[in-house]
This record gives C-alpha cells, structure tokens and sequence, in this order.
C-alpha cells in the first residue's frame, strides 16, 4: 500500500494539523513518478481529496468568569460509518490566544468520509495554570456534504465545576441544522510568466463561473501571508486544491485576481488550468 502525503504536519502551516489521515494509491502512480514518466503525486491530490471531507469546527467559549482554558483540547467526530479519531485543535485561525472567555476559535478538520455526523466529543487534558473551561457551543461546516450543525452545550468541561467532567459528548440541534449544496473539490494550477518582476505576495483570489449564471464564491488561493510570500514567484507553477460550490461541468470561465497591497504586490499571470472529477469519476 502506497500513502502519499506531500503536505505539512505542523501548526503554523498549511491547515495547522500535526496529524493526517491518508488514503492509498494505486502503486502504478508511485512508480510512474519515481521514474519521471511524467505523472507526478502531486496530480493525486483531486482524487484523495474527492474521497475525503474537510470539516470547518467553531467553538464558543462561554461569557463567564474564568470560562477560558489554557489546556489542550481535543474533538472526536463521530459519522454513520466512521470516526475521525481524537483531533488536537491546536491551531485557531482567528485568535492567536484559543479559547479565551466569550471568544470564538476556528479550526479545520480534514478526515476521510465518515458519513452523516452523528455527535462529537470534546475535551481537554486538564494541564496549565487556567484549565477549567466554560464551553458554548460546537459549530460543524462540512462543504463536501452540504450541511452546517450546531452542537450546544453550555456547560463546564472542569473537575471543580458542574460533574466534574473535562470531556462531554455532544448532539446536533436538529432545528439549528442548515442545508445547502454540498461544495466539490477544484484542482487549480497557477503558472506564473517567466518575466522580470512577474511574481506577487499578494492575496491572490478566484471566482470560477459555469452557465446559467452559477458562480462559486471569492476564495483566497493562500492560507495565510507566509504561503502568499512563497507562492506566485516568477517562472512557477503552483496547485491548490480547493473545495467549492459545483458550478456544473462546464467552467464558462474564471476571474482571477489579487488584493493589491504589500511590496510586490504586480503580478504577470501566464495561464490557469482547472481539473475537476466529474460524477462518473472522470
């Protein structure tokens, strides 16, 4: 069995998890990149996407004295055929301090499919100074099925609170739940000109548009200013592999743009190619 990976397990990068699950390939595809045929991992990216699901978890602190927590919390997502396993929300996209009183912290999940989210676990280790936490509620996005769930608790995860509990399991409120059309994931290759100044730091965005008037919405190629600052340089070619709203199977055409702002913020676009698989796993 061959696991390809070729992405960062570390906090400050890419979605901020240290712990990845990997779903194999055939070993033809292996093979075929390690002797140059032309077929490199990196084209594997939009069918391992495809068969996994990346969740958007918000959790609230609650607005109480003493509510936040300076321990390490942990989720478990449990679906209708699978579980995530325990997940270390280590890296907020929001607040470089997580889980402060009143505050919401945002995270990203990325796991294979585990069908209809049927409840989560959240907890911590109970280690720092401050690690009684006064937990809100569990907010779930999930693009790639279509639905949003809101997990209330609004109770102590504290040994010297409530029951003395530091780990609770949770259920969706069904009348909070929203639905929509679930998002597909984009193959998106960037080729910057091969001229003097071509390259930009700057926030670099895409709007793709099928017909009838389908458009997905504004999405920024980079994660954070580091990858802005590594990308987009002068001669390159950078994939990304975006999830978003399915605008049919035919792309009429894109807009592709960038923020402006910064030292080097000009930019020469050579050309961009989109991949995506159709139903039938073309």
């Amino acid at each position: 069995y061959y696991f390809p990976c070729q992405r960062w397990l570390a906090v400050e990068e890419d979605d901020g998890q240290i712990v990845r699950e990997l779903v194999p390939v055939d070993e033809a595809f292996v093979k075929k990149d390690s002797e140059n045929d032309g077929q490199s991992l990196a084209t594997l990216g939009l069918e391992q996407k495809a068969k996994s699901t990346t969740y958007t978890v918000k959790v609230k602190t609650g607005d109480k004295k003493n509510a936040g927590t300076d321990a390490n919390v942990f989720v478990t997502l449990y679906g209708s055929k699978d579980d995530t396993g325990i997940v270390s929300l280590k890296a907020s996209k929001i607040n470089k301090n997580k889980f402060e009183r009143g505050k919401v912290d945002e995270f990203t999940v990325e796991s294979v499919d585990i069908g209809d989210l049927k409840k989560i676990k959240i907890g911590h280790d109970n280690k720092g100074n401050s690690t009684g936490w006064f937990l809100e509620w569990v907010e779930i996005d999930a693009p790639s099925l279509g639905q949003c769930l809101k997990f209330p608790c609004g109770r102590w995860l504290d040994k010297s609170e409530d029951d003395g509990a530091i780990e609770r399991i949770i259920f969706p409120a069904e009348l909070q739940t929203t639905e929509y059309i679930p998002f597909v994931p984009y193959e998106i290759t960037v080729y910057t000109s091969d001229i003097f100044g071509a390259g930009t730091d700057a926030d670099v965005f895409v709007v793709l548009y099928g017909s009838d008037g389908i458009c997905t919405q504004q999405k920024s190629l980079c994660l954070n200013k580091r990858e802005q600052r590594m990308y987009f340089e002068r001669n390159s070619v950078n994939q990304f592999i975006v999830e978003l709203e399915d605008v049919g199977d035919i792309i009429e055409k894109i807009r592709i743009g960038h923020k402006g702002g910064g030292l080097n913020s000009g930019w020469h676009l050579d050309r961009v190619a989109i991949r995506r698989l159709l139903p039938n796993g073309k």
